[in-house]
């Protein structure tokens, strides 16, 4: 199944509320005719254009191709949350890779947030960012774990921007009772993802980098100089860098078989009245839930409830995807019930079995970052810096993050989607017990 089309017209934009309310950028052409540079990025969504990016600012030669438009996949359509350190909590990471290694991915999880803070200044990116991320529990027993990382990341790792919140705190500041309690990390954000990528793209444009959009990669020729193939033209590069995330398909094996695509959904609804809006998220936080299938929302800047969650279990978006979003918000925020849908859209992330992201060196001058699982504005944004490093001679960061361990799915290519498809019922059904 070709996820680049399926769910999605060709040169379009989802039908998003990110879409309708974006900074466009007119189109660049499709790649026509035989080209040279020294680095080739593969796929523009935050991966791809901080690479160019970062590579360009160093004054490299570089080409940008994407097959769609500029920040079409998940870098366009998320939830938006710029969250601190990784997505798999420190006391795992610390049994997963010891605790010096842990020690490090926490301080690069810390760099990603300030990275795309840096950038959103340094190019006056209109993205609408805000400070705070609230994480909430359903559970006593989740609670307990949470009040004990929270005082682990204060005392052993020197973060004091995150606080414990009971049952009445979280009450008071998201007009709900579905939660009873957990955090709040002040160093965390949120921001319109759709326009911190077109950003991010005007950036790379001022900067030099030539971007081709609607131009598909269908081969990559290793060797030096790489041969990137697409429909209608070619590019030699000394070296290539692979952003495509959830939609790389085949393109690499090596990849294909550890970051495996899965799709999650959003609705907006009609924009609320101030005092409505206050009601729901008090302090204009963005807010992630502890269920396997995580809820998380937040409030756009015309005031719209932005909510995402909901299971499928297949590539192709399900015809009643309103309904899909619409349930779980409504479990949390019963009060919408009466509230219009303007818009409802599905996109494609990558996820890995560790939950961590797959940073890999195919070939000595071929490298790819991807499988964020959802924790990708901050860390494929620092990605992209990463590779321009080790593209640049410096490999040390880059390996800090490649050095984590990211195993192939169970079953291969072709299993893989059946057999997540059978453990996202379970913590599903989990969930509601």
């Amino acid at each position: 199944m070709d996820l680049l089309t399926v769910n999605d017209r060709a040169g379009e934009y989802p039908a998003s509320y990110y879409a309708a309310s974006a900074q466009p950028l007119d189109t660049f052409p499709a790649l026509n005719g035989s080209e040279i540079c020294d680095v080739c990025v593969v796929g523009a969504g935050y991966t791809g254009l901080s690479t160019a990016l970062h590579l360009a600012e160093r004054g490299y030669d570089v080409i940008l191709l994407e097959a769609q438009r500029l920040g079409f996949g998940a870098s366009g359509r998320n939830g938006g949350q710029v969250g601190s350190g990784q997505r798999v909590e420190q006391d795992d990471l610390e049994k997963m890779v010891g605790k010096d290694h842990a020690r490090a991915l926490w301080k690069m999880g810390e760099e990603s947030k300030a990275t795309v803070r840096e950038l959103i200044g340094k190019y006056s990116i209109a993205c609408g960012y805000k400070s705070g991320v609230m994480h909430t529990e359903l559970k006593p027993g989740h609670l307990r774990h949470t009040n004990d990382y929270v005082e682990k990341l204060r005392k052993n790792y020197g973060y004091g921007q995150i606080e414990i919140l009971d049952r009445s705190a979280v009450e008071s500041a998201l007009g709900t009772k579905a939660y009873c309690g957990g955090s709040m990390d002040w160093g965390a954000g949120h921001l319109h993802p759709l326009n911190f990528a077109l950003g991010l793209a005007r950036a790379c444009q001022a900067a030099g980098v030539r971007i081709f959009e609607e131009s598909r990669v269908a081969k990559i020729n290793r060797g030096e100089p790489a041969e990137v193939h697409t429909q209608g033209g070619s590019v030699k590069a000394k070296f290539v860098a692979l952003g495509a995330n959830g939609y790389l398909g085949n393109l690499e094996p090596q990849v294909a078989a550890r970051v495996m695509p899965v799709n999650n959904f959003i609705v907006a609804t009609e924009p609320l009245s101030e005092d409505m809006a206050r009601s729901l998220i008090r302090d204009d936080v963005a807010v992630a839930d502890s269920k396997f299938v995580v809820n998380y929302f937040r409030l756009s800047e015309d005031n719209r409830m932005l909510f995402g969650g909901g299971e499928s279990y297949g590539y192709k978006f399900p015809k009643n995807l309103t309904k899909i979003a619409r349930k779980p918000m409504l479990e949390i925020y019963p009060q919408l019930a009466d509230t219009r849908i303007d818009y409802a859209w599905g996109g494609t992330l990558g996820i890995t079995v560790s939950r961590m992201p797959d940073f890999r060196r195919l070939s000595p001058n071929i490298l790819s970052a991807s499988g964020y699982s959802g924790h990708g504005v901050a860390m494929a944004t620092l990605a992209g810096k990463l590779m321009a490093e080790a593209i640049s001679g410096t490999a040390e960061r880059f390996d800090i993050m490649a050095n984590v361990p990211t195993k192939r799915f169970p079953g291969g290519v072709n299993l893989r989607l059946p057999l997540l498809s059978l453990a996202m019922l379970w913590f599903s059904l989990r969930d509601r017990m």
